[in-house]
C-alpha cells in the first residue's frame, strides 16, 4: 500500500516529509515527491501549490508515477459553519466546488458535481483527530481558486452550496483521486472565519500554523498507522 500525501504549502508538509524515513526525493514537474516509509508504511508526500490546476495535476502524478492507493490532503481553510471554530478540523464526507458550473463538470469521468471522501479514511481521521484531542466535523468541504475574505463572497457561497468550510485544492484532488478510483480523504484545520478579519487572524498568528501543522502530522501519522 502507498499513500500518497498532500498540501497546498510547504507549511503544511514540511513537518511531515521531516519524520520519513528511507527518504529519497525526485523533482518532477516543478514538484518534489519526498518518498519514504511512515510508521513502516509507505508513503509519497509533496507540497502541490496552492489552486486547483496544481491540486489536480499534482494528484494524478501521485497515482500514475508514484502509484498512490490512497490520497489525504491536509491543510488549513476558512470556516463556514458554527458547529466549530478556529483550530478545529474538517474532514470531507461531501466535497464541491464553489466557482465551477457543475452541471457541466459532471458529463465527464467520474460523473459527478460533489465528491465523497472515503468511508475508511474518514473513521480513520475521525479516530486520529479524537485521540489527539482534536475537535473533527465530518462535513462539506467547498473548493474555489479564491482566498475568501469578505462577508459579502462568503453569503454568496454559503446561499450555493452551504459548505462547513472553504478552500483552494479539495475539489480538485477528490475528482481526480474519484477519476481514478483511488481513495481519498481532505482534512481542513479552520484558520479563519472567512470574512474580513481573516488575513488579520492569520497574520496576528490568533492561528498557528506551525502549532497546527504539529498536530495534523501527528494526525496523519496516526491514520496512516492505522490503515
Amino acid at each position: 500500500m502507498i499513500f500518497g500525501i498532500m498540501g497546498a504549502m510547504p507549511d503544511e508538509v514540511d513537518q511531515l516529509c521531516a519524520k520519513l524515513e528511507n527518504v529519497t526525493v525526485e523533482p518532477y514537474g516543478g514538484v518534489e515527491y519526498h518518498r519514504g516509509t511512515l510508521a513502516g508504511k509507505q508513503v509519497v508526500v509533496c507540497c502541490a501549490g496552492m489552486g486547483k490546476a496544481n491540486a489536480a495535476a499534482t494528484t494524478q502524478v501521485l497515482i500514475t508515477k508514484f502509484c498512490a492507493e490512497k490520497i489525504i490532503f491536509s491543510g488549513i481553510a476558512g470556516n463556514m459553519t458554527s458547529k466549530i471554530g478556529i483550530g478545529d478540523v474538517v474532514i470531507g464526507k461531501t466535497v464541491l466546488y464553489h466557482d465551477a458550473q457543475l452541471d457541466m463538470i459532471c458529463q465527464n469521468p467520474p460523473f459527478l458535481k460533489e465528491y465523497t471522501g472515503d468511508p475508511a479514511l474518514i473513521a480513520a481521521a475521525e479516530k486520529a483527530c479524537a485521540d489527539a484531542g482534536v475537535k473533527a466535523l465530518a462535513g462539506k468541504i467547498a473548493t474555489g481558486d479564491m482566498f475568501v475574505g469578505d462577508s459579502a463572497t462568503k453569503a454568496a457561497i454559503e446561499a450555493k452550496c452551504a459548505p462547513d468550510c472553504v478552500e483552494m485544492e479539495g475539489a480538485a484532488v477528490s475528482q481526480i483521486a474519484a477519476k481514478n478510483d483511488v481513495p481519498c480523504v481532505i482534512l481542513r484545520a479552520m484558520s479563519d472565519n472567512a470574512d474580513e478579519d481573516g488575513h488579520e487572524v492569520l497574520v496576528v498568528k490568533k492561528f498557528s500554523i506551525t502549532e497546527y501543522v504539529a498536530t495534523a502530522t501527528k494526525i496523519v501519522a496516526a491514520m496512516v498507522e492505522s490503515l
